[in-house]
């Protein structure tokens, strides 16, 4: 099989074997193939919606990249979102200089950046999964709809499935979720289609603004709507605000009152600009709390 290389290179500190332990250790992704130096996967790209393999190892300075089919720019971008390259990240580590808490994880796990999903499409797929299922559970749901509508992929010689387009889901039934949440996927493929589910477009508008469309979605709440703006979209610098997971580790870690306003919170990551996102997410990937994606959100924060 014919594959195409190109590299990506990091401005700002970047640990790509960081990024693999994530990848291991993240229920989404875990069961991918892997030999512990590459990171191998197959999604349907945005810029067209068919299915790609692709390869990532590590490389002097960021990664190197191989893929089943032509990379043209869009897809070059679309993996540089999923590893959070696409950010100049060089401004993040003079945060921890002036927050002490955020300079102690920095130093803890330097060079770690968000992994996303490998689009919004499918960071919003996940979010209605989920709901009131264990990450268990949602991750074997997840893997029989790619099974029964995607594609599969073979990458290093490894067969990878790819997650089903919209266009593929905007009728399915039969999809092994209740038929509330099977009505709403087939609302996100309709949404997604239309463009609203594009890195490009939620990207475009402000976090205020990208988390006000999501929340308008079928299936969408304030949790799910961060998910899908942070670590589907990988946009750097949001906070959605309403996240019990995260206050609680802020909370734990910065010394709050027990009955701090979500105001509190939202005034405390203010100083994380321009790398909200990347400040909150590795809250969530250190000691000082779990993975979000591996708890069941409230039922309240997850519903639309």
């Amino acid at each position: 099989m014919t594959t195409h290389g190109f590299t990506l290179t990091a401005e700002g500190p970047f640990d790509f074997a960081d990024s693999l332990r994530f990848v291991a250790d993240w229920p989404a992704t875990s069961a991918l193939p892997s030999d512990g130096r590459a990171l191998r996967f197959a999604y349907c790209a945005e810029s067209d919606w068919r299915p790609i393999g692709v390869t990532v190892t590590g490389a002097p300075g960021g990664v190197a990249v191989t893929t089943t089919r032509p990379a043209g720019p869009g897809i070059r971008g679309e993996v540089a979102r999923i590893l959070s390259l696409d950010v100049d990240g060089a401004g993040f580590a003079k945060l921890g200089e002036a927050d002490p808490v955020l300079g102690d994880l920095q130093r803890l796990r330097p060079g770690l950046r968000p992994v996303c999903f490998w689009s919004p499409w499918e960071a919003a797929c996940w979010a209605v999964i989920v709901q009131r299922s264990s990450m268990l559970i949602a991750s074997r749901i997840k893997q029989r709809i790619a099974e029964r509508y995607g594609a599969e992929v073979e990458v290093d010689g490894q067969p990878c499935t790819a997650f089903p387009p919209p266009v593929s889901l905007l009728d399915a039934g039969g999809l092994g979720l209740p038929p509330q949440k099977e009505e709403w996927v087939r609302g996100l493929a309709r949404a997604a289609l239309d463009g609203l589910l594009t890195t490009e477009h939620l990207r475009s508008l402000t976090p205020e603004e990208a988390l006000a469309e999501l929340r308008a979605l079928p299936g969408v709440g304030p949790f799910s709507a961060g998910l899908i703006l942070i670590r589907g979209a990988g946009a750097p610098d949001a906070f959605p605000g309403d996240e019990p997971r995260l206050f609680a580790i802020l909370r734990e870690a910065y010394g709050l009152a027990e009955d701090a306003p979500p105001s509190a919170y939202r005034k405390l990551a203010d100083s994380w600009r321009p790398y909200r996102s990347w400040a909150s997410f590795l809250f969530r990937a250190t000691a000082y709390g779990v993975m979000d994606d591996r708890e069941q959100a409230r039922p309240s924060a997850q519903a639309h």
